[in-house]
């Protein structure tokens, strides 16, 4: 197995407090999609947690892409999470 294939991250996703601006799912159209019934964004293949929040492990290979997603959401609730240690990287 290539070790960029491994799930190093973690993305977390802060949906109640996002505003639905569609920069995530212009980015990266893989792994964000805007929700037909509130406008907001998911992660496609997310889990769900009890407040709401979506999670979903990725690779090394998609850090990138995603981080540019966390840095480019204006309300700050996108967030990666590295798996090992539990630090969050943004």
């Amino acid at each position: 197995m290539n070790p960029q294939d491994l799930k190093s991250y973690k993305i977390r996703h802060d949906r109640p407090n996002c505003i639905g601006c569609n920069a995530c799912a212009s980015i990266a159209p893989t792994f964000w999609e805007m929700s037909p019934m509130d406008g907001r964004s998911d992660v496609i293949g997310s889990s769900k947690t009890e407040e709401g929040w979506e999670e979903l492990e990725i690779s090394e290979a998609d850090f990138e892409t995603n981080m540019n997603c966390a840095e480019a959401c204006p309300v700050n609730v996108i967030h990666l999470i590295k798996i090992g240690s539990g630090e969050q990287v943004i």
